[in-house]
């Protein structure tokens, strides 16, 4: 009797991860189970979790799957110039590496800041900055959603409410994107996000404004002022590219679906409704690193080691053939995906609220100003920035009637 060979691991790199992750994970569940071998950068091994019921079992028991990354065995084998080290974190003092009572405070720390972001000037913020940015294409007939529109409108609103000076701005975008991407600049990205942060903060000490950061030193838990520049880094760099990829993909959908048809006319549920498709179904967040087992266990039928990296697969579990039975038929306001992840590290509601609202106010607004809006380009030839970690387009070029700005140029014509 022979025995069928073992699968080898799989590199969580390549093209696959851009032009067809769906299938991929397919596969992966076909070859692997529930739970994957895989190879991160330098051949470290991890663990991909690719199924619903594993991935909830997994956020839901912080003891057995712990936050602390101080666990993993394999720091030995990680050089100090890894790029994934902005993504997997070794001897950083933020919320995502916190664990037990101090966690929850920070969380509460956090949860609190955010709670106290008005709403309505949190739309009329996004509102501005979107009039703005499409100000300045709106009369051309045509232009590059991405890099002109969906990936500069989320970092200008977080700045304006965590209390960064706006000049700041544009710097921040170049170092977020460098730090999440996870490549040769992902280093030097994660060191100026750090510097504007250590900034701001020594700024907000001398001069309290109402704002976030202001509101996080304020808080009576006792927390340093580098465990706060560490949340501020976690807090601007997951609420920006995810939101981002969010308006980018719901645009890509609403354009090349015709369910969504209704939505470039003006039709507000159907904004709603390609939102939360996208959520299940192109996730902005594929994978999320990670969780470190805290004693040998098993899972998925796999043997777990004590110190194995887990890594959360999220769109993988999205799409659990057990939880999403029928592809072609709309979630509708179904919010059970992991895309927000979930148990106590996920993401804290205020914060996945205050992305909603910037992402939907951007689409909005770009509909109503350019409501024949249309894809340039076949759709089959978008593609997709080269991560596993985030899913987002490289360019959505669009065309549409040209229309006057709201603001005329200087010297222009009201």
């Amino acid at each position: 009797m022979t025995t069928a060979p073992v699968p080898a691991p799989v590199p969580l790199s390549g093209p696959r991860f851009q032009t067809d992750p769906a299938r991929l994970y397919r596969e992966l569940r076909r070859d692997h189970g529930s739970v994957a071998p895989v190879l991160l950068d330098g051949d470290i091994p991890a663990w991909l979790v690719l199924d619903y019921r594993e991935l909830h079992r997994v956020t839901g028991d912080p003891v057995l799957f712990s936050r602390d990354s101080a666990l993993w065995n394999q720091w030995d084998r990680v050089p100090d110039d890894w790029p994934l080290l902005p993504m997997i974190g070794r001897n950083q003092p933020s919320i995502l590496y916190t664990v037990g009572e101090r966690h929850r405070q920070r969380a509460a720390m956090v949860g609190h800041a955010l709670e106290s972001v008005d709403p309505f000037t949190l739309r009329r913020y996004a509102e501005e900055y979107a009039d703005g940015l499409i100000d300045a294409f709106c009369g051309t007939g045509e232009t590059e959603i991405i890099g002109q529109y969906a990936m500069l409108l989320p970092v200008r609103v977080l700045v304006k409410i965590y209390g960064v000076p706006d000049d700041q701005g544009p710097g921040l975008v170049t170092a977020l994107n460098d730090m999440i991407d996870g490549r040769e600049r992902a280093l030097a990205g994660q060191r100026h996000l750090a510097e504007a942060m250590s900034a701001l903060l020594a700024a907000k000490r001398a001069a309290p404004g109402d704002d976030v950061a202001s509101r996080m030193l304020a808080d009576p838990s006792g927390f340093t002022a580098e465990e706060i520049a560490q949340d501020l880094m976690v807090m601007m760099a997951a609420g920006h590219q995810p939101t981002a990829d969010w308006i980018g993909n719901s645009l890509r959908l609403m354009l090349t679906d015709d369910r969504f048809a209704a939505s470039l006319s003006g039709g507000r549920h159907s904004v709603a409704e390609a939102m939360n498709e996208v959520l299940w179904a192109d996730t902005p967040t594929q994978n999320v690193a990670g969780r470190w087992a805290s004693r040998d266990t098993r899972l998925g039928g796999r043997s777990i080691k004590a110190g194995d990296l887990v890594l959360l697969g999220l769109a993988a579990a999205n799409a659990d053939p057990q939880v999403h039975i029928d592809n072609s038929a709309l979630t509708g306001g179904n919010g059970a995906h992991f895309s927000f992840g979930h148990g106590e590290h996920r993401c804290p509601f205020p914060a996945q609220e205050i992305a909603e609202v910037i992402a939907r106010t951007a689409i909005e607004v770009l509909l109503d100003r350019l409501p024949d809006l249309d894809l340039a380009v076949p759709a089959e030839s978008l593609t997709r920035r080269p991560s596993p970690w985030l899913r987002g387009l490289t360019e959505l070029p669009v065309t549409f009637t040209p229309t006057p700005a709201l603001v005329p140029a200087p010297g222009g014509t009201p």
